[in-house]
This record gives structure tokens, C-alpha cells and sequence, in this order.
């Protein structure tokens, strides 16, 4: 399935996509307590997902995707970690960096080089924890931050925990998975860059308003056969930026799970960002959104998730 927080006027509701791709069923029109939010039919496990596929049979209540706006599948998550995970990005982040602090100190910019990925990103999943009041959804206006002159997207691929778990085995942390969504971790790359040298990791650089984008909603585990081979697009303003691979990256979600988990209570609705995808953002080819960029993410077998990058409101 693929379940929306939808709002057609009358505040959020639960929707599944019918099996036209231009319909919700309406799932908060059942009464049933586990389908009036897409964090009650989370917590529901098993028996909500049943409800939901059996409210989505019975479609009684059907609302046009062209009628309603799509919110954060999970407007306010209960948690959010990021983590970084693909080699290419591990390695040519850091020269972007690099670039950008010679153009900010007013000398040339030394153009691209070749990096290497650190051992701590082979040894383990290395992660951030990040606002999660901070968050949007599909078609949202992205409001720059005024601190920032050199905004950027990131293509990633979240999964969205369904069972609670603690000390979480590899070969079990699927099974702790309710599904995947798309994630456009919105960046402002010179207060990252200024911030990371504090060594404590990203912080206004990544938390501002809206910047952590989901949707446009969540698809249910059952319906990826296999998250790594999915593709990953994106494009600006209709031009192809990233074209990549979710699978080339050096820990999997199992890994990531397992890895949280260790010695740490993982929740139902928690979201666990797998990384930006291998050039999957502009600080990696030193090119960054101007005022009025349509940034269009799309992810083979979830959707596309799509939002508007504006200097001001």
C-alpha cells in the first residue's frame, strides 16, 4: 500500500492510494481508532495494517489526489536520524566543502579532485539526529533561510520503523521496517560548513523550518521487493542532476537498524534516513538552487516527491 496524510479542507486524514494512482481512500472515514493517523495505524502493527487494506477494498470514501494537498506522511515523527552511507558522496562532500570555503575566503575555486572514504564510514553507519518539528511534504514552498546563500537538495531513501526493538539483530531489523518513503534533506552548505568545524556535527545547516522533507507518502515493506535496486532521480527545474542507485551503499538499512539499536529503544514511527544517494546533491558537483528551483526527487517504486526552493515567503 501506499498510505498519505492528506488534508482536503477538513484538517489531516489517513489515505491509502487506490489502484487508479489518482484516488485516496479515505482510512480516517472508518472510525476505527487505528486508522485516524498514519502514527495510530504505526502503532497498530499487523492488525492496522490489516484494517487499512480492508478499508482500502471497500474504498467508501474517495477523494481526488487533484482536490486534496499531501502532507509529511508523518507531519511530526517522532524521531529523525540521517545517516551517510554512499562512498561517492562520503568522498566528494568534503571537496565541495573545500571549494566553497576558498570561494568564501575570496580565492579561486580549485575545482574538483578525488577524495577517499574515512574508515569510520567502512566500520559503522555513521548518523546525526535532526529536528523533527522541522518537516514538510510534497509540494511544499521550501523557505531559504536568510543566513544561508548556498542552499542545496539531498536524494535519500528513509525507511520508517514499525516495532518497537532494543539490541536489534541484523538478520531481524526487516521485520522492524512499516515501509520506505522519500527524503529530501534540504541543506544550507555555508552554515554546515561553518558549523562542522565545531566537530559536533550539522545543526543550523540542517534545522531550519521545512527542511526535512517527506512523502509524498509511505510505501508499505511488502511493496519493495528489494530496496537496493531501486533508482533514484533527481531533477531541477526538468533537468537530471541524479541518476543513481540506492543499493551501492556501504551499510543497508539491516545494518542501520542494528546498529541504532545497540543498547537504544528504537519506536514505532521513527524515521532513519539512509543517506544521500551517490551524487545525489549539488555540493558534490559545487552546484547549488537558486531562488524559484522546482527540486523533483523521484524513487523508483515510491513516487515523486516534489518542492519549491524560495528566498523568501
Amino acid at each position: 500500500m501506499k498510505l498519505a496524510t492528506f488534508d482536503g479542507g477538513n484538517g489531516p486524514r489517513l489515505g491509502a492510494l487506490a489502484e487508479d494512482a489518482t484516488t485516496l481512500v479515505c482510512l480516517s472515514s472508518t472510525g476505527l481508532p487505528e486508522l485516524q493517523s498514519m502514527q495510530t495505524l504505526i502503532e497498530a502493527g499487523d492488525a492496522g495494517l490489516d484494517a487499512a487494506r480492508s478499508a482500502l477494498s471497500a474504498a467508501a470514501v474517495q477523494v481526488p489526489l487533484s482536490d486534496v494537498r499531501l502532507l509529511a506522511p508523518l507531519p511530526c515523527p517522532p524521531q529523525i536520524r540521517d545517516a551517510s552511507t554512499a562512498p561517492r558522496h562520503i568522498m566528494h562532500a568534503p571537496i565541495g566543502f573545500r571549494r566553497m570555503a576558498a570561494v568564501l575566503a575570496g580565492e579561486a575555486d580549485p575545482g574538483p579532485a578525488e577524495g577517499s572514504v574515512p574508515d569510520i564510514y567502512k566500520a559503522q553507519p555513521i548518523f546525526y539526529i535532526t529536528n523533527r518539528f522541522s518537516v514538510a511534504g510534497h509540494e511544499d514552498r521550501i523557505v531559504w533561510p536568510a543566513y544561508s546563500d548556498y542552499m542545496d537538495y539531498e536524494l535519500e531513501v528513509a525507511v520508517v520503523i514499525g516495532k518497537r526493538g532494543r539490541d536489534i539483530a541484523r538478520d531481524e531489523a526487516m521485520d522492524h521496517i512499516f515501509g520506505f518513503t522519500i527524503f529530501n534533506d534540504f541543506s544550507a552548505r555555508d552554515a554546515q560548513l561553518r558549523e562542522m568545524q565545531g566537530l559536533l556535527g550539522p545543526a543550523k545547516g540542517k534545522s531550519f523550518d521545512a527542511g526535512n522533507v517527506f512523502g509524498p507518502w509511505i510505501v508499505t515493506r511488502d511493496e519493495i521487493a528489494d530496496y537496493r535496486a531501486l533508482q533514484c532521480e533527481a531533477r531541477i527545474n526538468g533537468r537530471v542532476v541524479t541518476d543513481s542507485r540506492l543499493g551501492e551503499m556501504l551499510h543497508g538499512f539491516e545494518e542501520m537498524i542494528a546498529f541504532i539499536s545497540n543498547a537504544e529503544t528504537l519506536h514505532p514511527g521513527e524515521i532513519i534516513g539512509g543517506g544521500t544517494v551517490n551524487d545525489g546533491c549539488g555540493l558534490e558537483r559545487f552546484e547549488f538552487l537558486a531562488d524559484g528551483d522546482v527540486v523533483e526527487l523521484t524513487v523508483e517504486g515510491i513516487g515523486t516527491l516534489r518542492n519549491t526552493v524560495v528566498r523568501r515567503n
